[in-house]
């Protein structure tokens, strides 16, 4: 069975559950995605399946190699490509489409994407430090303060924590949970936020 899907981020809102509760909900345009490519332990070392997301708007221009590559699987190239796991036993082929119906309410899953750049930025921002006193003259409201020794090793070691480009990263939320389900429209309500900005695109896998 496939495990994963590649989706579309549309937005959050909130839903109410049986009690009457409000729940906050990411809905992810989850596929329709097309078995690409069938990857195994004897040719690849490992079990997936490449997946493409089918889109309203066909992708028009693709290199040759590409195109090569999705006419092996008798299929028209598409803009996002995907690789998610697959149980040893999964008999999914190229051609063979990936639904919704691969998960169900009370699933737990883990997103990725890539989560929203915030451009360069300090340390408070970046990383959560307090910063220095506010009162007038203290001439240390948001300076990161000392990054090394003086005399020796005479240098500043990697990893130390300083102003940089935020965000703009692969980010994963772990265990979240699929509040909903909306098969006609291939929409996921999973709780909660996920990584990214709306229209990117997302990788939902079943937490094992």
């Amino acid at each position: 069975m496939v495990r994963g899907i590649l989706g579309k981020k549309i937005g959050m809102t909130q839903i109410f559950d049986d009690d009457g509760k409000v729940v906050p909900v990411t809905i992810v345009q989850a596929g329709p995605c097309v078995v690409v490519q069938r990857k195994n332990i004897e040719r690849d070392g490992y079990e997936a399946v490449q997946l493409g997301l089918v889109e309203a708007t066909p992708r028009r221009h693709a290199p040759k190699p590409v195109v090569g590559h999705f006419s092996e699987a008798g299929i028209p190239p598409t803009r996002v490509l995907g690789e998610v796991p697959v149980d040893t036993e999964d008999e999914s082929k190229p051609g063979d489409a990936v639904l919704t119906d691969i998960f169900e309410v009370e699933d737990q899953v883990h997103v990725s994407g890539r989560s929203k750049g915030r451009g360069f930025q300090g340390v408070i921002k970046r990383h959560g430090h307090s910063g220095g006193r506010a009162s007038h003259g203290s001439m240390f409201h948001r300076a990161p303060g000392s990054i090394g020794q003086s005399a020796w090793p005479s240098r500043v070691f990697p990893g130390t924590k300083m102003p940089g480009q935020t965000g703009n990263a692969k980010a994963t939320v772990k265990n979240a949970r699929i509040v909903k389900i909306d098969a006609d429209r291939n929409l996921l309500f999973v709780k909660g936020g996920v990584p990214g900005a709306r229209n990117s695109y997302v990788r939902i896998i079943k937490a094992s």
